[in-house]
C-alpha cells in the first residue's frame, strides 16, 4: 500500500514538473522586459477611430474621462460613443452635454459589459456603417487619458499592429492596501509580460480597458464577447484567429481601483469565472492551432496564450490537496509517528511563507522598476503595500475556487473618485 502511494506521489510530481516547464518561456519575458520594450516610430498617417465606453450610473466620473478625451492632441478623426447601460442617474445627460453620442440601453437580463458593447457596436453599425471606423478604443467610464494617449496608440496602429494594449496606471494608489495591490498587479503584468513579449514581437493579453483593435478583427463575426470577462475571451479568440496583441508602453491612462474588500472579492471571483469560461471556450482552438501547418511563430503564440488562460491555480490547488492527503495517509500507515506529522505541517508552513515572500519580492521589484509611475509616499507606506500584496494574491487563488463551484453574475463596481487628468498626473 505504501509503495503504491509513493508511486502515485512520484507520478503526480513528475506531471507537475512537466507542466511547470511549459511556463519557462515566460521567464524570458521578464528578463527582456527589464531592459527594453517595443518602440514605434511616429505615425505617417492619422486614422479614423471610434471610442467606445460602457457606463452604468457613472455620473460621478464620466465627465472627467470625456474631458481627457476632448483634450487629446490627436489631429485625426475621433468620435466618442457611450452606452448608458441600465442607468438611473444622469450619465446620459452628462455625455450629451460633452458633445458625445449616447445610446441608452435597458436590459436587466443581459447585464455584462460585453452585452453593452455589443449593443453599442450594433447601433454604430446601423447608424454609421460597419466600415465607418478603422479602429475602436475601449475604455471604462472611470478612466483618464494622458494628453498624448491616442497619438501614441496611433503610432502603433500605423505601424501595422491590429490589437494594442497600453500602460494602465492607477488614480488612487495609496487609498489602502487593496487599491495599491491592484496597481501593483497591473504594473506587474507590464513588467513581467507586456514589455517583453512586445519586444519579441509575440502576443500579450487584453486587460479590460485601455486598448485599441482594428475593425477587421471583428468584421467576420461581429462583437461576440459577452461573457463575464470579455477581454480574456477576445484575447484568446484573436490569437487563435492569427492576430497578435502588442503593447504600447508610451500610451498611459489611469484607472480607479476598488477600495472595499467586498467589492474587490466580488470582482476577483468574476474575473476567475471568466478565466475558466475563456479556457473552456477557446482552449481547444488554441491547442489545435499549436500544431497547425505550416509551422510559424503564430503556433508559439497560441501555445503561450493557452498557458495564460489555463486555470493553473485550480489545478495546483487540487494537486497539492491530493498530495497532502496521500502524505497524511503514509504517516498514518507508518503508525502515527509525530516526527513525520510535524515535518509535514512544517513543510506546509514553509511553503506558505515562501509564497508570501516571493510575492513581496515581486511587489518590490515592480515598485522599483516602475517608480516613475508611482506617487511619492513615505517609505513606510511602500513597505506596507509590499507586505500586503501577497494577501491580494491569496484572494485571487481563493476566488478561482469559489468561481469553480458557484454561479457568478456581473455586478458594477462603484466609482466615485472625481479627479481630472491634470490632478492625477500631477501626483506622480
Amino acid at each position: 500500500m505504501q509503495q503504491a502511494i509513493n508511486i502515485i506521489i512520484t507520478v503526480i510530481t513528475v506531471i507537475s514538473s512537466i507542466i511547470s516547464a511549459l511556463y519557462l518561456p515566460k521567464a524570458l519575458y521578464v528578463i527582456v522586459g527589464l531592459f527594453t520594450t517595443r518602440r514605434f516610430p511616429a505615425a505617417k498617417n492619422t486614422h479614423k477611430y471610434a471610442i467606445l465606453i460602457a457606463a452604468r450610473n457613472e455620473s460621478a466620473v464620466i465627465g472627467n474621462l470625456l474631458d481627457s478625451i476632448k483634450n487629446q492632441d490627436y489631429t485625426g478623426e475621433l468620435t466618442t460613443f457611450v452606452v448608458a447601460d441600465n442607468c438611473d442617474d444622469n450619465t446620459a445627460d452628462i455625455v450629451r452635454e460633452h458633445g458625445c453620442i449616447c445610446y441608452e440601453r435597458f436590459d436587466s437580463e443581459h447585464r455584462t459589459k460585453g452585452f453593452a458593447l455589443q449593443f453599442l457596436l450594433d447601433n454604430i453599425g446601423r447608424d454609421y456603417g460597419k466600415d465607418a471606423f478603422e479602429g475602436y478604443f475601449i475604455f471604462d467610464a472611470d478612466n483618464l487619458l494622458k494628453k498624448d494617449f491616442v497619438s501614441k496608440m496611433n503610432d502603433a496602429f500605423d505601424s501595422g499592429a491590429k490589437i494594442i494594449t497600453s500602460y494602465r496606471n492607477t488614480k488612487n494608489f495609496d487609498d489602502n492596501w487593496i487599491s495599491s495591490s491592484y496597481a501593483i498587479h497591473w504594473m506587474r503584468t507590464i513588467r513581467t509580460t507586456n514589455r517583453g513579449v512586445s519586444a519579441l514581437n509575440l502576443t500579450t493579453r487584453l486587460q479590460g480597458t485601455g486598448f485599441l483593435f482594428a475593425a477587421e478583427t471583428i468584421r467576420k463575426q461581429g462583437w461576440i464577447y459577452t461573457s463575464l470577462t470579455e477581454d480574456r475571451a477576445m484575447s484568446a479568440d484573436a490569437v487563435a484567429d492569427g492576430f497578435r496583441i502588442t503593447y504600447q508602453n508610451d500610451a498611459e491612462f489611469y484607472d480607479e481601483q476598488p477600495t472595499v474588500f467586498r467589492q474587490a472579492m466580488r470582482q476577483r471571483i468574476r474575473w476567475a469565472k471568466g478565466h475558466i469560461q475563456a479556457f473552456g471556450e477557446s482552449g481547444g482552438k488554441l491547442f489545435r492551432n499549436i500544431f497547425r501547418s505550416p509551422a510559424s511563430m503564430q503556433n508559439f503564440c497560441c501555445f503561450d496564450m493557452l498557458t495564460t488562460i489555463y486555470p493553473r491555480s485550480i489545478v495546483t490547488f487540487f494537486k497539492n490537496l491530493l498530495l497532502l492527503i496521500l502524505r497524511i495517509l503514509l504517516v498514518v500507515l507508518a503508525g502515527f509517528l509525530w516526527g513525520p506529522f510535524l515535518g509535514l505541517f512544517v513543510g506546509i508552513g514553509t511553503s506558505f511563507l515562501s509564497s508570501w515572500g516571493s510575492s513581496m519580492i515581486t511587489a518590490t521589484y515592480v515598485l522599483i522598476t516602475e517608480h516613475r509611475h508611482v506617487p511619492r509616499l513615505p517609505w513606510y507606506r511602500y513597505v506596507w503595500h509590499v507586505f500586503m500584496f501577497p494577501m491580494f494574491e491569496q484572494i485571487g487563488k481563493i476566488s478561482m475556487l469559489i468561481a469553480l463551484f458557484s454561479h457568478v453574475e456581473w455586478k458594477p463596481i462603484i466609482h466615485n473618485r472625481n479627479i481630472s487628468i491634470d490632478e492625477v498626473a500631477g501626483e506622480k
